[in-house]
């Protein structure tokens, strides 16, 4: 689910920088990324959810979910990046 969410969310360098400026502020402690077709919820500063949401007869539902912590995020969304040619954005 990882490589689905990577390739459906980080299509290119300016999708990449508010998906990773989202995930590492410090500024933001929770809250939700709305992706093309993935939600990154945002628990505190360290772990996140993301799971697919999609509609059924008008009603949102969550499909799948996954929790991840943010270094390895962050080391995911960046390698992805890495190999699109985007440039990364630097953090912690």
């Amino acid at each position: 689910m990882l490589d689905s969410f990577l390739a459906d969310e980080i299509s290119d360098q300016v999708i990449y920088e508010g998906i990773i400026d989202f995930i590492i502020s410090y500024n933001i402690r929770n809250g939700e990324y709305e992706g093309n077709r993935f939600i990154i919820k945002k628990m505190d500063l360290y772990n996140f959810i993301i799971f697919d949401e999609y509609e059924i007869d008008g009603k949102k539902s969550i499909g799948l979910s996954f929790s991840i912590p943010k270094k390895r995020l962050t080391k995911a969304i960046n390698g992805y990046a890495e190999k699109q040619g985007y440039k990364l954005r630097h953090h912690e």
